[in-house]
């Protein structure tokens, strides 16, 4: 018996995949097909996967008329039906993943990029454990510019930062509850919010699993619900990374650790510098930056929140608890030793952030990696290799990476610069206006 058979009020059904931007492609089914497509799947072009921002198809793929735009296998992936509590009426969506018709993944699929990282790991007997930081604006954006919500209690609008204030969460307590209750219907685990630095900025912290797919599901279900809750209370919510220029941007961090197979933290010995293997994997993570950034910062807005003293890491340099360095290890627990890699936007793809961060620790801990000692003090104040800023840069230093394609399939990587490259020709056509308007809702 299935899940849909459990749950008689869903009323229709959508089943989608995550493209290379981690946008929802997909359909809508109606419920009496729901068997069919557990059992077989659903086909719709390859090329879905790899499609810009705005949905339209890359000018140069060979995914598109050089293979007469084929079908791909869509199949459903281990997480299930998912309900969507922020649509009207009882729906669920059934999360898809790609594959040819022989069987094989579809190496452009960002998830199975993010399970082909985690195989590696397997093989040597070992497993990440992965938590994600969502952070979010919401927004106003009924005017001509973007300004925080009135209070729904108050009805005023207050301005200035609230840096973990109770009374900024009281304001939008209805909404709060109302994502919670989702969560939980959703089984994404949602723990704590604060109120952050910017006018209505707020985290969301998910919980430590250690199943990284579950963790990238969860980051990206998340998004979906954020953006469709807070439509239904009269705001708009933004991972955009830089909506407001003189707030603090949207960052998605990650803290994770790696289990061996005893189930044991590789990362502790009962010190406080931790075991060799999280040196390892630190080494990797700021080895991986300069190539990868594209992956942390994926849009043309992503950069205007890579600017010193601004609340995001530009330096590539790690540190003992200390915010202001592009990887931290977090104060605590000797025995919780674990990496926070704090460079990424919210507006990446989950599936290939995780990806990125995974794939560039395990490379550190495969090559024996040292590396440099941790700084103390004001990062940004400090002579230190500084993180691409430009998104042309970070588009060709992936381009080029031989590091790149020992994480990602190299079709992947083709599909992704082929992408960011329509993207920047469009995006640098658009006043800043536009940007905006596109970018808000979108990632």
């Amino acid at each position: 018996m299935s899940w849909i058979d459990d749950h008689p009020e869903i009323r229709n059904l959508r089943c989608g995949a995550a493209d290379l931007n981690g946008q929802a492609r997909g359909k809508r089914v109606p419920r009496r097909f729901a068997e069919k497509l557990e059992q077989e799947g659903t086909r719709f072009p390859l090329s879905v996967l790899n499609l810009d921002i705005w949905g339209e198809d890359i000018d140069d793929s060979p995914l598109v008329f050089e293979t007469g735009d084929a079908d791909g296998l869509l199949m459903p992936t281990e997480r299930g039906y998912v309900p969507m509590p922020w649509l009207g009426s009882h729906t669920a969506l059934l999360p898809l993943w790609s594959f040819t018709d022989d069987g094989t993944p579809f190496s452009g699929d960002p998830r199975h990029a993010l399970a082909r990282v985690l195989r590696r790991y397997k093989d040597h007997g070992l497993t990440p454990v992965a938590a994600t930081e969502m952070e979010f604006y919401l927004i106003d954006d009924s005017g001509k510019k973007i300004r925080q919500p009135k209070s729904p209690r108050s009805g005023k609008r207050r301005a200035g930062a609230e840096i973990l204030s109770l009374r900024a969460l009281d304001t939008f307590d209805s909404f709060f509850n109302d994502l919670y209750e989702a969560c939980e219907t959703m089984d994404i685990p949602a723990e704590a919010a604060i109120s952050e630095g910017g006018e209505g900025q707020f985290e969301v912290n998910l919980e430590h699993v250690p199943d990284a797919l579950k963790a990238a599901d969860d980051a990206w279900l998340f998004k979906m619900l954020v953006r469709g809750l807070a439509r239904n209370h009269g705001m708009a919510a933004s991972f955009m990374a830089k909506p407001y220029e003189d707030y603090a941007g949207n960052g998605l961090h990650t803290h994770f650790s790696i289990l061996d197979e005893n189930g044991n933290n590789a990362f502790a010995n009962g010190t406080f510098e931790g075991a060799p293997m999280l040196q390892n994997a630190i080494a990797g993570c700021l080895a991986g930056i300069p190539d990868l950034t594209l992956i942390f910062a994926p849009h043309g807005n992503s950069y205007e929140r890579l600017v010193p003293g601004a609340h995001a890491p530009t330096s590539i340099c790690w540190a003992y608890d200390n915010r202001t360095a592009t990887v931290r290890v977090p104060g605590g627990s000797f025995a919780a030793r674990r990496i926070e890699h704090r460079l990424a936007g919210g507006d990446v793809n989950p599936y290939l952030f995780l990806a990125a961060v995974l794939g560039s620790a395990l490379v550190g801990i495969e090559d024996g990696m040292t590396p440099p000692a941790p700084i103390t003090g004001n990062a940004y104040d400090q002579k230190l290799p500084q993180v691409p800023d430009t998104w042309s840069g970070a588009i060709d230093a992936f381009e080029k990476s031989k590091l790149a394609r020992r994480i990602f399939d190299p079709q992947l990587v083709d599909n992704l610069v082929r992408t960011k490259r329509q993207e920047m020709q469009y995006f640098g056509e658009m006043t800043p206006e536009e940007q905006l308007d596109h970018y808000l809702d979108l990632v």
